[in-house]
């Protein structure tokens, strides 16, 4: 049975997964269906949280709309997802940046990784 699952997952894998880690600000473009007609819509904030594996895998940004925290979360294998542009590393000791969440202005940024 688990050799079913396995094949059948990755069948659903993308063959070319984008490289970006927790903290980086990213630009998602996600394609959208209005009736007949295909738009692509892009989101850019920064990465809060890659979590699972394999075809299941998620990850979550966030950004800042008029004075408002929108959260969005997104599959990494999803065929909705067009692309995932990375425009600055991030520097961030934690796995999940779940304390930006209650910060504001200056305090809710993270800096940047320089090599």
């Amino acid at each position: 049975m688990n050799e079913i699952i396995r094949n059948i997952e990755a069948s659903q894998l993308k063959s070319e997964v984008p490289v970006f880690n927790v903290g980086d600000t990213v630009r998602v473009h996600n394609k959208i269906k209005e009736g007949t007609r295909e738009r692509i819509q892009i989101f850019e904030g920064i990465v809060l949280k890659k979590q699972g594996g394999s075809n299941r895998e998620t990850f979550t940004v966030r950004k800042n709309s008029n004075g408002i925290g929108v959260e969005k979360t997104w599959p990494v294998h999803s065929p909705f997802v067009e692309k995932v542009e990375v425009i600055r590393k991030g520097k961030v000791r934690r796995a999940k940046l779940n304390y930006l969440r209650g910060r504001v202005g200056k305090k809710a940024k993270v800096k940047e990784l320089v090599k």
